[in-house]
């Protein structure tokens, strides 16, 4: 008669003790994909300072100016290459298709092992990339090896970011990112609730282009890439899938 019956409060607070907490989200682990892209942002600076300053004005990242590149090359301004531009552009839409291929088949599964996968892939093309610009510094075919790796490599990455939607991070392409800055910043009517990322991306890509045009002017071609490659190979390792 001494014995006391638990209430049903006193049974399920035992039940909640005695249950195992939550597994934490293996999508979380690693680095945010904001500060992943921020990153790439600077490679993709580096590798445009390396195309266009190294490789006779071409771009392999920044396909917006590649078109206008080649419209200066198909009129026939000096300094301009049909091949090479052609070249950039046609590896580029191969990387981009691949990447698309690929989000098509894992973009369904963990986003974290997705993007580690695609920035792996990356890491390994610009690595080649320096090897053989270092390897191969003054042969004729290296300008178009070089060209071709790198833009496939953009590709690639250009369509997995496009499918991870960050907003305002596309990694290679600033436009619209500066049009957002101004449109919707508090002077232009808006909330300005972008503007630290926005700014950023920015900030990023002209460090990288500061550094690659540093590097190629006063170095060579293969350091500046394999910066690039080694910063992608980290990024590979460490980004979680979450925004």
């Amino acid at each position: 008669m001494s014995e006391q019956n638990s209430g049903p409060g006193d049974a399920s607070e035992g039940e909640r003790a005695a249950a195992p907490a939550a597994a934490p989200d293996p999508e979380a682990r690693g680095v945010r994909l904001v500060v992943v892209l921020l990153a790439l942002t600077v490679v993709s600076g580096l590798i445009d300072a390396v195309s266009y300053l190294g490789l006779g004005h071409v771009f392999t990242a920044n396909m917006t100016g590649n078109v206008v590149v080649l419209g200066f090359a198909a009129a026939g301004a000096p300094g301009f290459s049909v091949p090479h531009t052609v070249t950039s552009l046609c590896f580029f839409l191969l990387g981009a298709l691949v990447g698309g291929r690929v989000a098509a088949t894992l973009g369904t599964g963990s986003r974290r092992a997705w993007t580690r996968r695609t920035l792996g892939a990356e890491a390994v093309l610009v690595g080649i990339s320096a090897l053989v610009a270092f390897l191969a510094p003054g042969a004729r075919l290296t300008v178009y090896a070089l060209i071709a790796l790198t833009a496939f490599a953009m590709g690639l990455r250009n369509a997995t970011v496009r499918k991870l939607g960050v907003p305002d991070l596309t990694t290679t392409v600033l436009t619209m990112t500066l049009t957002g800055l101004a449109s919707d910043s508090r002077a232009g009517g808006g909330s300005g609730r972008r503007s630290p990322r926005r700014t950023a991306s920015v900030v990023a890509m002209a460090a990288g282009a500061f550094l690659g045009a540093w590097l190629v002017v006063r170095h060579d071609l293969a350091l500046p890439l394999l910066i690039a490659a080694v910063l992608s190979g980290v990024l590979a390792l460490v980004a979680s899938g979450r925004e």
